[in-house]
């Protein structure tokens, strides 16, 4: 079987994305983060991140096909990607370490476009993480008046987000990806004041805290989901949005 497969996740340093590029102009570049429904590895304890699962689940399905993995870590990802990208080495695969720890002045940073536009918000959070690797200019997108807020990663299962109205403006570490700075706390920590925004963190990721940090902040609604949102999480989310 021919490899023809980059795969990656979080956000690799641009420069290592255009060298890569350039050694394998044909490659299929594949992001480890999104649950794509592949069969379990068994790499993971059960209570574990589902974002990371992905990445095992994906790796170890792709394997064969996989030319190397750029593996992001550090503060622009977490503790849980410097350890798969070791267990991942370990298993054969050709991993490359990025760390994207870049930090701007928020005056400084690029603007969001995606992230105000009136995109529906599905469409909004699989934009902005595609467009890590495609590098495509959003600026012609006409920003939209926010009713509501989104802070967070992109969810394992993004069905939760038709929930949202398309006037929702995204925050959080997907805001920092936009304006190329993953690793941006002071970004990653900002909201508009005064604006409903739900605070989503993956369970058993770390961001939990400042998700629910945030939540009590400026009176948002924390929620965690692992996997598949339950009715409960549905309900929680819509009660807030059309209380508020």
């Amino acid at each position: 079987m021919k490899k023809d497969i980059i795969a990656f996740w979080g956000y690799p340093h641009p420069d290592l994305i255009k060298k890569t590029k350039q050694k394998y102009p044909g490659a299929n570049w594949v992001d480890l983060d999104i649950n794509f429904g592949y069969p379990s590895s068994k790499s993971t304890p059960d209570a574990y991140c589902g974002i990371i699962k992905n990445i095992f689940d994906n790796a170890f399905y792709l394997k064969d096909k996989i030319i190397k993995i750029l593996a992001a870590v550090g503060k622009d990802k977490c503790d849980s990607g410097f350890f798969a990208a070791q267990l991942l080495k370990n298993a054969g695969f050709d991993v490359e370490i990025s760390y994207f720890e870049d930090v701007s002045p928020l005056e400084n940073l690029c603007d969001v476009p995606v992230c105000k536009s009136s995109l529906a918000l599905k469409d909004k959070l699989s934009i902005i993480t595609a467009n890590i690797v495609a590098q495509r200019d959003y600026s012609h997108l006409k920003p939209s008046r926010a009713r509501f807020g989104f802070w967070g990663v992109p969810p394992n299962d993004l069905s939760i987000c038709d929930i949202f109205p398309p006037e929702t403006h995204v925050f959080g570490w997907s805001r920092c990806v936009e304006a190329k700075n993953p690793a941006n706390l002071e970004l990653e920590m900002y909201v508009e004041k005064d604006l409903p925004t739900v605070f989503f963190a993956q369970t058993f990721c770390a961001k939990n805290v400042l998700a629910k940090y945030l939540a009590q902040k400026y009176n948002g609604l924390y929620i965690e989901i692992d996997g598949t949102p339950s009715s409960s999480a549905y309900a929680k989310i819509e009660a807030f949005l059309r209380l508020r």
